[in-house]
């Protein structure tokens, strides 16, 4: 019996939970298909499907998405709405599931969350993969452990990155910018090229960085932007932060300019649409880090 195909778009929640979706799922003998990474192909086709107050960010999903379509027998694309009261995702993301199933042909997993129901609730109920409730735990239970050690490694490696000499760098992004080839990619490379040690906000514990972004903010309710601005207070020994954002995120213009007022040291400002050029980006990059080099 041939194994079920599952479509993962490589895109906004895979750099959360890419990693417990391909042990759960492979626990459960089934077959992952993964978009490619985002190339300007993939950017073009999502911009294409989307109407224009979409940021990048979701353009470039829709464009994974659009991939998938005929290479699977459903693609898992989360609707998300809140963790609890204080903890909401952007609203954006969650009708991607119904911009998505209006979009696109390939059946979608039913993969729900919000402050009544978790991940494991979630699961159990897509019923269109017929597991049983025994198989689903033992499974989701195994995907958190190997979810849990990846996470300690980081966390490891972004502790030894502060204890170190040298000049070291914050971006402070969501994992779905810094982590994808289109945005992050080339801003991570000139980094290295100029021998920059980088340290991630999403590679902390989002526990810790989710209240400590109450320093910075009291009254901010979005997950990610929490999660994200909270990692500035845990890296008080860096040189300079970058804030990285896609055109037109509301969320991002908002706390971004919100934080950077409170800023001490030397920061940087990104913000990424689908015509922005290199050359610009790396002539930025490099003022930035002749300015941290002189302090």
């Amino acid at each position: 019996m041939d194994k079920v195909k599952i479509g993962i778009p490589r895109g906004i929640y895979y750099y959360y939970y890419g990693n417990f979706w391909k042990y759960f799922f492979k626990k459960c003998n089934m077959e992952l298909v993964y978009s490619p990474s985002t190339t300007k192909e993939i950017v073009e086709m999502g911009s294409h499907l989307a109407p224009d107050e979409m940021c990048l960010s979701m353009k470039i999903y829709l464009g994974h998405i659009a991939y998938l379509q005929d290479k699977c027998d459903y693609i898992l694309i989360p609707r998300i709405d809140r963790f609890d009261k204080e903890n909401q995702t952007c609203t954006n993301f969650l009708a991607l599931y119904d911009i998505s199933k209006h979009y696109f042909k390939t059946p979608i997993l039913n993969y729900n969350i919000d402050s009544q129901h978790d991940f494991l609730d979630g699961i159990l109920n897509m019923k269109e993969l017929k597991l049983s409730r025994v198989q689903c735990i033992l499974a989701y239970e195994y995907a958190m452990k190997k979810e849990k050690e990846m996470k300690s490694r980081r966390e490891n490696l972004q502790q030894q990155i502060l204890n170190s000499s040298g000049k070291k760098v914050l971006i402070v992004s969501h994992a779905y910018n810094i982590h994808d080839d289109f945005i992050g990619s080339s801003i991570v490379k000139i980094l290295k090229e100029n021998h920059i040690q980088i340290l991630y906000s999403d590679y902390f514990d989002e526990k810790k960085t989710n209240l400590l972004s109450k320093e910075l903010s009291q009254d901010l309710y979005w997950k990610y932007s929490r999660d994200s601005i909270g990692s500035i207070p845990l890296c008080k020994e860096v040189d300079g932060i970058i804030f990285l954002s896609t055109f037109p995120c509301g969320l991002d213009s908002l706390v971004h300019e919100l934080v950077i007022r409170k800023m001490e040291k030397p920061y940087l400002n990104l913000v990424i649409d689908d015509m922005s050029a290199s050359t610009g980006l790396e002539t930025r990059l490099e003022s930035f880090v002749d300015l941290i080099e002189q302090n």
